[in-house]
């Protein structure tokens, strides 16, 4: 058994090293070259700069990565669950759903999921840039072919995630082994050029750095940030393979191959400070360039799995907390429920990415855009860890925030340092992350409007189970389960039926579907079931955040109860609104036309919870809102 278990966890830890850390372990391709060459204010390639530099890349990954994510944030997971939503979700434990912190940490955590969408559009486009902007070093009559084998390579990644993710990582885990590999391979001949540079993992030139060059390396933290990007999708991609595999690989293989290859291409700049053209491939011999462009490439298309994963992740957890509207899920794995695909978010970011490297052009120009989305995630997570500390572990609120304050500091530095370059191309993330927070909030307002109307409409439940029994209404044979968000009132699509029917069916089950801040609820709890007077059933059918719905399967769990379902027999009425927007009501005009147009392209109740379709009655009405 226990050999069984390490076959696993080394199983899962090479195949994290396929999806999780492709983001953060392509990173040497331009981080360097951004510093000293970049646009935008590069730093001068001297001793003590480049030593500085180093300084600060080492101890970033030590800070941000290893300490804040893998060894501290990785703890606040939602029963294996990681991410910013699953972060949301237990920073809000124990609290007053109506005080404004409450309302406070929901904003933010969703601004900060806002933002990693933005990370998941940028990354895919300015790693698939940086490397095949490789093929300008062996010949420049590739330049023009540049922008044309970027998009298809996406393209193909795209069409690929259909697959699912075990299969992207089975394919990409023994690349990435070598990638990294061939990362420490790289940086080692680097540093046998010039050791020196090995004195960079005393934090002191890091600090020499930043005080001697105040304006300057302000400037620079701009750039050093670069070398942790990724560390937002490693804690979101922790549902696909779990904590200690992503632990393992990034401890045991990663962080060394990173730490190496970067002083190797330090000592290589000090050596010849004109290698700053392109400081990663100029570490490899002529003979070299080919097959490290092509391994490059791959890479790169790694690396965006990783937050493509992430955003499937964060995206199904909105999904079921009901912060976006139902999409297609499809579960890609037998035995890890958390890899998964949905179809139309795939094909969104294709076209958001495609928009972006046709806009941006080049990896120099996207690296401007890169650091703002990454650094306000960051931010906003340590808001949410001091929060599930304090609510959750019972820390006291002295101890958390001292804890997280070095972490805050750090990455306030990183988001400011970014904040100069909103002009340069900083404006796009913000922009996409705005316009996702406000689809994301006009969803949760939208609904909470509707159920408002609904609501104020609504019959008392057991009253009219009272009034039915007394006037001798007509029965059928048969099972009628009505869907309602609201198990104590008489649903919508009941009424009509009565009105259209006169008679109602033998047995009568109202069915509401409850989603917990948990990742998974058991079967045994399942469902939560009651029974009427007049052959009426109450039903709560409870699903966690990750859970898959299916109504069906939920149903069949009753006979345990007595309650024996034939689907055959049975018949599903659901009510369908159309709603109509209205000036000077709760929600402006402008948010209320597009609640109404999402609510329009939401995927039906009947394929999300995976309901016979020859067995649904929908009966319409009309909603002002």
């Amino acid at each position: 058994m226990q050999a069984q278990g390490n076959k696993r966890l080394a199983t899962l830890t090479l195949a994290a090293l396929g999806v999780v850390y492709g983001d953060i372990g392509t990173s040497p391709l331009y981080s360097i070259k951004e510093v000293f060459g970049g646009a935008h204010h590069p730093v001068p390639i001297t001793p003590d700069n480049v030593l500085g530099i180093l300084s600060l890349f080492f101890w970033s990954l030590i800070i941000v990565v290893t300490l804040k994510y893998v060894a501290f944030i990785m703890r606040a997971n939602n029963k294996g669950e990681g991410g910013i939503i699953a972060l949301m979700t237990l920073a809000l434990h124990k609290g007053n759903p109506a005080s404004w912190q409450q309302r406070l940490l929901i904003v933010l955590g969703l601004f900060g999921a806002a933002l990693f969408y933005g990370d998941g559009v940028i990354t895919p486009a300015i790693s698939v840039l940086s490397a095949v902007e490789g093929l300008e070093l062996i010949t420049p009559t590739f330049k023009p072919y540049i922008l044309p084998i970027t998009l298809a390579i996406v393209v193909g990644l795209f069409l690929f995630q259909r697959k699912g993710t075990a299969s992207v990582g089975a394919l990409f885990g023994p690349v990435m082994v070598l990638w990294f590999a061939v990362l420490a391979l790289l940086g080692v001949t680097g540093i046998m050029q010039n050791p020196t540079v090995l004195a960079a993992v005393n934090p002191l030139h890091g600090f020499n750095f930043l005080l001697g060059n105040s304006l300057l390396g302000f400037f620079a933290m701009g750039a050093v940030v670069l070398c942790i990007t990724g560390a937002e999708a490693l804690y979101a991609d922790m549902g696909h393979f779990g904590a200690r595999p992503i632990q393992y690989a990034w401890l045991g293989y990663v962080l060394p191959a990173l730490t190496i290859n970067y002083f190797g291409q330090g000592a290589l700049l000090l050596a010849d400070p004109a290698a700053i053209e392109n400081p990663f491939y100029l570490l490899a011999p002529d003979w070299a360039l080919y097959p490290l462009v092509i391994l490059a490439t791959i890479a790169t298309i790694i690396a965006s799995q990783a937050v493509i994963s992430g955003a499937f992740s964060i995206t199904q957890q909105a999904i079921q907390l009901g912060y976006t509207p139902r999409l297609e899920v499809q579960h890609t794995s037998d035995q890890e429920i958390g890899q998964i695909y949905l179809p139309a978010l795939n094909w969104l970011l294709l076209i958001s990415i495609i928009a972006v490297v046709i806009g941006f052009g080049t990896s120099s120009n996207l690296a401007a855009a890169y650091g703002i989305a990454v650094t306000g995630t960051m931010l906003i997570t340590n808001i949410l860890a001091v929060a599930v500390a304090i609510r959750l572990w019972a820390w006291s609120p002295w101890r958390a925030v001292l804890g997280a304050l070095p972490f805050f500091c750090i990455d306030l530095g990183f988001f400011l340092a970014n904040s100069v370059k909103i002009l340069d191309g900083g404006w796009f993330p913000l922009a996409f992350g705005v316009a996702i927070f406000i689809l994301l909030t006009t969803w949760k307002r939208g609904r909470e409007l509707l159920h408002e109307r609904l609501a104020a409409d609504a019959l008392q439940l057991k009253p009219f189970i009272a009034d039915i029994e007394s006037s001798g209404t007509g029965r059928v044979p048969g099972t009628a389960i009505f869907m309602t968000p609201d198990p104590d009132s008489v649903p919508h699509a009941m009424l009509h039926s009565l009105k259209h029917y006169k008679a109602l069916h033998e047995q009568i089950i109202i069915l509401s579907v409850k989603v917990f801040d948990v990742p998974y609820v058991p079967d045994v709890d399942r469902v939560d079931m009651r029974r009427l007077p007049g052959n009426f059933v109450q039903m709560v059918v409870q699903y966690g955040f990750k859970d898959e719905p299916d109504i069906p399967a939920a149903l069949a769990l009753c006979a345990d109860a007595g309650l024996d379902i034939d689907m055959m027999d049975a018949s599903f009425f659901l009510g369908r609104e159309t709603l109509i927007p209205k000036l000077g009501s709760q929600m402006a005009y402008w948010r209320a036309v597009l609640f109404v147009a999402m609510f329009r392209n939401a995927s039906s109740a009947t394929t999300f919870f995976k309901i016979p379709s020859n067995r649904v009655v929908e009966l319409g009405s009309q909603i002002v809102l």
